[in-house]
């Protein structure tokens, strides 16, 4: 991880995130796609998994969770808030995305809610996903998040962040390259990384021999919403948006207005490669 990178994660903001009142969304949805979409029991392995938001949930629903992730200061978080939960999260190790520090075919399924849009280099992304497919069981499941290259351009908007003489060019290497870069400091424009488009993402798991299941917006354009937070905060009017999203989250004409795309994808069983093999 680059200097910059743990920089930006040094000061501990990431620890409540995703409680914020308007990032909440992004928590919210994310439980409710894998709540669908996971083994219902099992081993994860929630690569990148900061302090432990979605590591902790998932050891309270019953999974063995290991946790892995390169910032020192979110494994000292993780392991605090493990010690004092009712159901610990089974390990906390520091590690990279391509380098796993598990054994080959030794989990049921594979977060990488966070490694993909760190990983500026497509060797290095390939390397994330090689090293999913490795150490999951034939069948086994992996979701993936991604930044949307095409949501900064509304964000950023709507932020009126747009002013800043920096931000047009930010956002024009978007869309060129997929790179980010701040070079202003304002925290507010995030740190250096790679924001993919939705076919990016498709196309990095089959490379990889995974078989893409599910393509889905995670919040859709709800961060849009200049109320989202008291939304949220109204168990009504949020289960309403929780609904509305849900609806069109695979529609493939509105993948890019999120911010967060999530594939949903498994590694082949023998039986299914040689079933494909003979047709």
């Amino acid at each position: 991880m680059t200097p910059e990178i743990l920089a930006f994660y040094a000061d501990g903001a990431e620890q409540g995130r995703l409680s914020d009142p308007r990032r909440r969304i992004e928590y919210l949805r994310t439980l409710d796609i894998l709540a669908r979409h996971l083994p219902p029991t099992g081993t994860v392995a929630d690569v990148g998994g900061g302090p432990g938001a979605y590591a902790l949930r998932l050891a309270a629903d019953g999974y063995h969770v290991h946790l892995v992730d390169p910032v020192p200061l979110h494994l000292e978080q993780a392991a605090a808030s493990s010690t004092h939960a009712t159901s610990p999260v089974a390990s906390i190790v520091r590690g990279d995305a391509r380098r796993l520090p598990l054994g080959s075919r030794s989990c049921d399924a594979v977060l990488l809610l966070g490694p993909l849009y760190h990983l500026t280099h497509a060797a290095d992304r390939a390397r994330a996903w090689t090293e999913a497919h490795r150490v999951l069981v034939p069948g086994g499941m992996v979701a993936a998040a991604a930044t949307s290259r095409f949501y900064t351009t509304w964000e950023y908007l709507a932020k009126n962040l747009y002013d800043d003489p920096a931000v047009e060019a930010i956002l024009a290497r978007h869309l060129r390259d997929g790179q980010h870069r701040n070079p202003t400091g304002d925290r507010r424009l995030f740190t250096t990384g790679y924001f993919h488009t939705p076919n990016d993402l498709t196309a990095e798991a089959t490379t990889a021999g995974l078989r893409p299941h599910a393509l889905l917006a995670v919040e859709g354009a709800a961060k849009l919403l200049p109320d989202l937070a008291e939304r949220l905060r109204d168990p009504h009017r949020r289960d309403l948006l929780l609904r509305a999203i849900r609806r069109i989250e695979a529609e493939p004409s509105l993948l890019g207005m999120s911010e967060h795309i999530l594939l949903i994808a498994h590694k082949p069983t023998p039986d299914s490669t040689a079933t494909e093999e003979t047709r």
